[in-house]
């Protein structure tokens, strides 16, 4: 038995030696080993080491702003209806992307918040057409930056008017005191804002008071009786030339003669008087009372002007603080060209802001805005 297992492991170690052995040598039997051999340790096998193909990474494109991936987002404040700002945004999208060969996307905000928040989130493709209030708080917020302020008429600043039912006894603020008030907006400087310091300063204390939710509805709800008083923007009215024809004297701030008003038919366009505009004897009236005109065409005949504020720094364009430098100055050089050479369709574009021009501004400007949010206590936690 046990020369068996020899023969057997003597016969395994040949076959080892052999398959160890030269490939081309004839021999078919293992040599001797001599006797010191059996001390070499086995030859362990060369580790065998895998290399990975090389990897291709992918670098994804940069997008641009302005591009059909992220267009630059036009923002607007909810002041007058949807509809009409979406009108003029449209046509001010085209004029645009002509101009600049760069992609946008026009929408309103649903509150004046929203459209600062909005600005401070999305701080390098936003463009915000805000109000005096608004820029401040996004401002402070964020760094937001105003390059260009509107025009109306001749006038880079606007006012508060208070209006009241045309049978109303109210004749002054001081009437106000505890009195149903219809604002538009808390974050509405004209609406809101500086009606509440001049208040304050003044030591009157109104009644019941409720947000209406825009100046044409404030305007509505002092021509339907559901309210003692209003607060909205005025604009001066103008002549057919579109001249203001207001003398600067608060007094005079509403259209003296209204037995003949009525809203332009296309047989009576004329100069400045376009289709849909609301116009008194000779003079069209540009105050928030003529955003009702085409439900309301009698609204002069309900609704009259008690006193008018202290002048408001116009609204204006702003960008969100990381807009790129050249996308912004490109922008702000057509909006100045597009006002320039082209005054009707700048105006029809800004038809329900009833901008007709745009001129440049710096910060400075909205100081006196500044100190009222301040004397309030005014946050963008407020709006």
């Amino acid at each position: 038995m046990k020369s068996r297992v020899w023969i057997a492991l003597a016969l395994a170690l040949m076959l080892v030696l052999a398959a160890c052995g030269d490939s081309t040598s004839d021999t078919t039997e293992a040599e001797p080993v001599a006797t010191t051999q059996a001390t070499t340790a086995p030859t362990e096998p060369e580790p065998t080491t895998t290399t990975a193909a090389p990897t291709t990474t992918t670098t994804e494109p940069m997008v641009e702003v302005g591009s059909a991936d992220l267009p630059i987002k036009v923002l607007f404040v909810p002041s007058v209806s949807a509809e009409e700002i979406i009108a003029g945004g449209e046509l001010l999208d085209e004029t645009l992307t002509a101009a600049t060969g760069l992609e946008f996307e026009v929408s309103v905000g649903s509150s004046y918040a929203a459209t600062i928040e909005e600005m401070c989130a999305s701080p390098d493709s936003t463009i915000g057409f805000i109000p005096a209030n608004g820029y401040v708080l996004a401002n402070d917020l964020c760094g937001v930056d105003m390059q260009l302020k509107s025009e109306r008429f001749g006038y880079d600043v606007y006012w508060t008017q208070f209006i009241v039912p045309r049978d109303s006894d109210i004749e002054s603020v001081e009437d106000l005191a505890g009195k149903k008030w219809a604002y538009p907006d808390a974050t509405s400087t004209s609406g809101f804002l500086l009606p509440s310091g001049l208040f304050t300063s003044l030591g009157i204390e109104v009644g019941e008071s409720f947000e209406a939710g825009g100046h044409s509805a404030v305007a509505r709800a002092i021509y339907n009786g559901e309210a003692d008083f209003g607060t909205t923007f005025y604009s001066p009215y103008i002549d057919v030339d579109g001249v203001s024809q207001w003398d600067n004297d608060p007094a005079n701030a509403d259209i003296a003669d209204i037995s003949n008003c009525y809203v332009v038919t296309a047989d009576q366009v004329v100069g400045r008087f376009g289709e849909g505009d609301l116009v008194c004897g000779d003079l069209e009236v540009r105050d928030a009372r003529r955003n009702i005109r085409e439900e309301a065409p009698d609204v002069m005949d309900k609704v009259k002007i008690i006193a008018l504020s202290d002048p408001i720094p116009n609204d204006g364009v702003a960008f969100g603080p990381d807009f790129p430098a050249d996308l912004k100055d490109m922008i702000v050089q057509a909006l100045l060209d597009y006002a320039a050479n082209d005054p009707d369709g700048f105006a029809t574009a800004f038809d329900a802001y009833s901008w007709d021009n745009v001129l440049p501004t710096s910060d400075s400007e909205f100081d006196s805005i500044r100190a009222l949010l301040q004397a309030l206590g005014y946050t963008i936690d407020d709006f």
